[in-house]
């Protein structure tokens, strides 16, 4: 039977898995751009590298800024109704517990005042987003997502005739335009399609599918493939050092829209592709999806 504190301790789970460890995905492409490299961009790989090994081994965070906490979550018949509309309330206690015991940086500020309770809570943060599924489970995947990375997304309300060659300018305007501001080698994904917030929604989705993973649409998937060999052509690399490696990957979601509309976003992700999704069974027992237990 699922309760509460179980909830709650997956969360906590989540927060630390995915603020102390990369996804293989994600490692596997830093090491592959390592070999390549040469000069200053090899060794800010090789010092990315070791960052990455030390905050494996001593369970500490990646990266200073741990971000604002994004969680996607899908549930289905677990046979708890109550538990069910006490999750979103349930995730706001563990990001509380989890910066405290982790710790993370506190990072959720009001936008006006920049007062800073403390705790990473406040409204709409974390923010959640819930999918109902036929299923006997909760899947739950928390994304991390720092500012560095974040400011540098973009959304635009393309014209229709734009289509394929418009959006291939945005995303390369885009790209050069942040430069080494996002902590490149970068993941960048890309919503097409929906409205202005779907598109920004679904470029967000995009980043939670693998790297390695193609979009099983074909046309989507060739666009993924040239976009990443146009970006890793633009010589900004590591750190904006140059070299062969301005992006680790590049995935793309489509939505359907308005006729008379072409919403494009991208969401950046820094090199520090940082998820972790867990699925509690109506039975009690919980599955580590990305980081094996």
């Amino acid at each position: 039977m699922i309760d509460e504190t179980l909830v709650k301790n997956t969360v906590i789970e989540l927060l630390k898995d995915s603020s102390t460890k990369l996804p293989l995905d994600v490692k596997n492409a830093l090491e592959k751009a390592y070999e390549i490299e040469e000069g200053p961009a090899k060794a800010q790989l090789e010092a990315i590298i070791k960052n990455i090994k030390m905050a494996e081994e001593s369970s500490t965070p990646l990266c200073q800024d741990t971000g604002v906490h994004i969680f996607f979550v899908k549930i289905g018949d677990v046979g708890n109704s109550k538990l069910e509309k006490k999750l979103p309330n349930i995730i706001i206690e563990g990001v509380r517990e989890a910066t405290r015991t982790i710790p993370l940086r506190p990072n959720a500020v009001h936008p006006l005042t920049r007062k800073n309770p403390g705790d990473n809570v406040g409204d709409y943060m974390p923010y959640v987003n819930f999918t109902p599924i036929d299923s006997d489970y909760i899947e739950i995947t928390a994304m991390p997502k720092g500012a560095g990375s974040e400011n540098m997304s973009k959304v635009a309300m393309l014209n229709p005739s734009d289509g394929l060659k418009g959006i291939k300018k945005f995303a390369l305007d885009t790209v050069v335009s942040a430069g080494s501001k996002p902590c490149p080698p970068t993941i960048i994904g890309l919503g097409i399609g929906g409205s202005a917030d779907i598109s920004i929604k679904l470029a967000k989705m995009a980043l939670l599918r693998p790297i390695d993973q193609r979009h099983p649409d074909p046309t989507i998937a060739s666009l993924e493939k040239e976009l990443f060999e146009a970006f890793n052509s633009l010589g900004i690399g590591v750190m904006g050092l140059g070299g062969k490696t301005t992006v680790l990957g590049v995935n793309a979601e489509l939505g359907y829209c308005h006729t008379a509309s072409l919403p494009v976003a991208i969401n950046v992700q820094c090199w520090a592709g940082r998820k972790a999704t867990a699925r509690i069974y109506k039975d009690g027992r919980v599955e580590h999806l990305t980081y094996k237990r």
